[in-house]
């Protein structure tokens, strides 16, 4: 249970109202097209200013997704521009860590938008401690939902007033991690545990070609042989031209690398770490994810050529695994 002096604290500090945070930047089109570019986004609003202007916009929009980004400080996160408030909106994490909860975790973010924001405004948000939950215990430990309510503003200029655009719910959970339980003593000699295996991939009449081609060796991909247009993963209709009829093509197993991620933690059995995971797109133009062996995880570089290679795991599954070349 949870000190009652904390408690305490805890409920003084809900509701309590944190001051403005300046946005380094005003709305502009060089970051909005990078982060398009970042998430695969072609949409026009976005990057075409006649088009925008077309659709009744004073000039490129940003995606709503972004709403977040304009305030964010950068690589240091406490760092913003003059004006900005220096309260801390998570100060409370800071009051209960001392009473042995050391741990943090994010849990969900919600976003609203009020209208579309433009390029060329700025932006600002203030925030309020929303809620704290009581204690609550998760298979991660024991300890408090925190809440964080911010909301965003278009700054107003030339005498005109502030005018809200959005809002942002920020959940994390503040805890003291789960106690493992204690090793068994040495003179009680512990059955061997069974050695985890790779999970089974799910298989469907959609899908089954292409788990039958790896165990063959071959990379396939399907195709549609109405417009010929490759698709990956695959999916019972065409996404051009709506037809239910399709092929496969073999792929060259030429690719580069899209994208990529290095898991870390939670480190789940059997799989190694750090585990390197990249979004690669093959010579044919579809894109797939697959892991990456025969590399360190620094050496790894965006368009950095790839061959496919197949590898056969606990003798019941053979999957594409991607290795760099030259």
């Amino acid at each position: 249970m949870a000190e009652q002096e904390l408690l305490d604290k805890i409920q003084a500090m809900v509701g309590r109202e944190y001051g403005r945070v300046y946005a380094w930047d005003r709305v502009n089109a060089p970051m909005i097209r990078q982060w398009c570019e970042i998430m695969g986004i072609k949409n026009p609003l976005y990057t075409d200013p006649a088009f925008a202007r077309a659709q009744g916009h004073a000039d490129v929009v940003a995606p709503p997704g972004m709403l977040q980004v304009w305030g964010m400080g950068g690589l240091d996160q406490e760092n913003f521009p003059e004006g900005s408030s220096k309260e801390n909106n998570f100060e409370v994490l800071k009051v209960i860590e001392p009473y042995g909860y050391p741990a943090v975790v994010a849990v969900n973010s919600d976003l609203h938008f009020d209208r579309p924001v433009i390029a060329g405004e700025r932006l600002f948000f203030s925030s309020k401690l929303d809620s704290v939950s009581d204690e609550k215990t998760t298979p991660l430990g024991t300890g408090f939902f925190v809440t964080v309510l911010m909301t965003y503003f278009s700054q107003g200029e030339n005498g005109a007033s502030d005018e809200e655009v959005g809002r942002q719910l920020f959940r994390v959970f503040k805890f003291k991690p789960a106690q493992r339980p204690e090793a068994a003593k040495a003179q009680a000699q512990p059955k061997e545990a069974p050695k985890a295996k790779r999970p089974l991939p799910g298989k469907s009449d959609d899908t089954r070609f292409f788990w039958d081609g790896c165990e063959a060796g071959k990379l396939l991909i399907q195709r549609c042989t109405d417009c010929q247009t490759l698709r990956h993963p695959p999916a019972p209709v065409c996404i051009k031209c709506h037809s239910f009829e399709w092929d496969t093509q073999e792929a060259s197993g030429r690719a580069s690398l899209y994208s990529f991620v290095v898991m870390h933690y939670p480190e789940v059995p059997p799989f190694d770490y750090p585990n390197p995971i990249g979004l690669v797109e093959l010579e044919e133009g579809v894109r797939l994810i697959a892991g990456l062996v025969g590399v360190e995880p620094e050496q790894l570089e965006i368009g950095q050529q790839l061959q496919v290679e197949f590898q056969r795991f606990d003798d019941r599954q053979t999957l594409p695994q991607f290795r760099p070349v030259g």
